[in-house]
């Protein structure tokens, strides 16, 4: 898993061992970047690896197999917040305000229809598994819901 990819930089040796691992069916995962800016910086990176025109960003549909292939996630991706922000906002969970409101589960696809690219936005699924002991409240909003997401897409991942 890749995390806060809006600062990313990817060089082009780099863009080009990644989509090497990509089509000969590699799986990357990126997640804990929030709002249009960090999202336009991430895709301008992601263009070096596969570009955008011949490999579009497609948001997932929550009837899509990844939110189903353990646990049933009928709402999509979860809107998760690192602990720091949970914490000092009083509860709140979209980091950049109403730019950040909504989460997303983004995909690339092969031609076959195999994902191998997923981009979680406005969420940070990571923490959900990292800060689970580090609050009892936070794990109990959080983390049961991040380790099911998670271990969809673990089981998605290794079976498509």
């Amino acid at each position: 898993m890749m995390t806060e990819v809006g600062r990313a930089f990817i060089t082009d040796a780099e863009a080009e061992a990644l989509r090497t691992y990509l089509l000969k069916g590699g799986f990357l995962w990126a997640d804990d970047f929030w709002g249009e800016y960090a999202w336009e910086a991430w895709i301008e990176q992601w263009n070096k690896v596969l570009p955008t025109a011949q490999y579009p960003v497609k948001d997932l549909p929550r009837d899509h197999p990844m939110f189903h292939a353990q646990f049933e996630l009928p709402n999509g991706v979860p809107q998760i917040a690192s602990i720091g922000y949970w914490l000092g906002s009083g509860g709140d969970t979209s980091e950049r305000g109403a730019e950040s409101a909504v989460p997303h589960a983004r995909a690339v696809t092969d031609p076959s229809g195999r994902i191998m690219a997923l981009m979680t936005h406005n969420t940070d699924l990571g923490d959900s598994w990292e800060e689970e002991a580090s609050n009892a409240q936070y794990f109990y909003e959080f983390s049961t819901k991040g380790y099911a997401f998670g271990i969809n897409v673990l089981v998605y991942s290794m079976t498509h």
